[in-house]
């Protein structure tokens, strides 16, 4: 297949790269480096069925070539301190870039992947979450540029499913975590393996009591291929159900390192979930897919990655 991947120089994007290149498949790569990594693009440069386009995808995607089996949009800034760092970006590539995306599909007859986020489903008030509950959102709080980019890029896909025949998948993926991270990543995992590295105090919003289900990436891009196979169009939730209090989560970094390390508390941030574990029934039942991989072996190797870079 020909696939073409927004968002390529991005965590799950690099790692989608790696996997249908592995795979035989032609991939175009189209970055703008505003939170992807240009050593995630150079790991595939030399590649001799991949090609890398420098661009924003809200502006357009100016590709030219071949007929295209696949748009997959995973472009965006995904990361708190990121989106809120570049708001109207990131409602820009939610909203215009997923249109863009969604035209380049209808245009090619391609089918059209896009990458939404657990983050639709705000602090909810439904636990676990399945695909049917609506959410309950901020839509002007400062988490709402990205949790509302994605609500509509959810809502306009569907949109041109319906109305023009697009061959649309929608996922909504919970808190993923592995290698090509970016050390300012600012997600809970990313902050308490640099600072058990460093030797710092592990930084704990609020008391800590707050829970999150984490997935390594290996199981996330497993699901996305499993989903391309299938003909189900509305959003399928992936992630890990395994759920932990960020206390918990902080205990496990402590016994990575052989140091005493502390903890420090700081102020809740705003609309941040109290709760957060998904549903995956749905992802059971039309693609057969759970995560195979615990919190355990998959913060190993990330600890290891990363020690080995420090």
């Amino acid at each position: 297949m020909r696939i073409l991947i927004t968002g390529s120089a991005g965590f799950v994007g690099s790692h989608l790269v790696e996997r249908f290149l592995n795979e035989g498949h032609t991939v175009i790569g189209v970055d703008n480096y505003i939170s992807g990594q240009v050593s995630n693009t150079d790991l595939f440069r030399d590649h001799p069925r991949f090609t890398f386009i420098e661009a924003d995808v809200s502006h357009g995607i100016p590709y030219t070539g071949e007929k295209l089996d696949w748009v997959m949009h995973f472009a965006s800034p995904a990361s708190p301190p990121h989106y809120q760092q570049f708001p109207v970006e990131t409602l820009m590539v939610g909203a215009q870039g997923t249109q863009n995306g969604l035209e380049l599909a209808h245009a090619h007859g391609a089918g059209f992947f896009l990458a939404s986020t657990s983050e639709v489903y705000g602090d909810p008030h439904v636990h676990p979450q399945p695909e049917t509950y609506w959410g309950n959102v901020n839509p002007i709080g400062v988490r709402s540029c990205y949790d509302e980019a994605k609500r509509y890029a959810e809502a306009i896909t569907m949109a041109y499913h319906r109305s023009r025949g697009v061959n649309t998948r929608i996922i909504r993926i919970f808190n993923t975590y592995g290698p090509r991270m970016r050390p300012d990543d600012g997600r809970v995992i990313t902050n308490f393996v640099h600072q058990a590295l460093r030797g710092e105090p592990l930084t704990v919003y609020g008391d800590g009591s707050q829970t999150r289900s984490f997935q390594y990436i290996d199981d996330l891009v497993e699901g996305i291929s499993r989903l391309m196979m299938v003909k189900y169009h509305e959003p399928v939730n992936l992630g890990n159900p395994d759920e932990f209090t960020m206390i918990e989560l902080a205990s496990k970094t402590m016994n990575l390192v052989e140091s005493k390390i502390d903890l420090v508390n700081l102020d809740l941030p705003a609309d941040d979930p109290k709760q957060r574990r998904p549903d995956i029934g749905l992802a059971w039942k039309i693609i057969k897919w759970r995560p195979l991989k615990g919190i355990d072996s998959g913060l190993n190797r990330v600890f290891d990655e990363q020690k080995i870079k420090s």
